[in-house]
């Protein structure tokens, strides 16, 4: 299994569960920053269409391309189904945003082969590791 900041230097594709229009809330601020770290940002929420200057998908099924990341900003009961749909599109790691945890997720990201990563935050880590995917 990669370390967190592995799993960032390895991904330039995330896609992000719960991305939010409220710049006030973390599922705005932080994938807004990692974006402008480099990143491409792929949101994933069911009533936006646009955020971040992409297109936003309904659901990871929904993205017509791989990713090499899922970020969740859900409540951790909504991380099973998260880490389910990570699962089935073939993303190589799921990444569970700080104040999320869940064994059930993790027992199905471990027995698929994934990487997990579980209340952390991802600016946090970019900035621990002095990550960036700008040239």
């Amino acid at each position: 299994m990669r370390s967190a900041q592995q799993i960032l230097a390895d991904s330039a594709v995330i896609a992000v569960v719960g991305a939010s229009r409220d710049p006030r809330k973390a599922a705005h601020s932080v994938p807004l920053q990692m974006q402008r770290y480099g990143w491409r940002i792929i949101p994933v929420n069911p009533t936006a269409d646009e955020l971040f200057g992409e297109r936003v998908y309904r659901s990871l099924a929904d993205i017509p391309h791989p990713v090499d990341l899922v970020d969740v900003f859900r409540p951790s009961q909504d991380a099973v189904e998260v880490v389910r749909e990570a699962v089935a599109i073939g993303a190589p790691a799921v990444w569970l945003q700080l104040g999320i945890v869940s064994a059930e997720a993790r027992r199905i990201a471990t027995e698929a082969g994934i990487d997990y990563v579980e209340d952390r935050c991802l600016i946090v880590e970019r900035a621990a590791g002095g990550l960036t995917r700008l040239s």
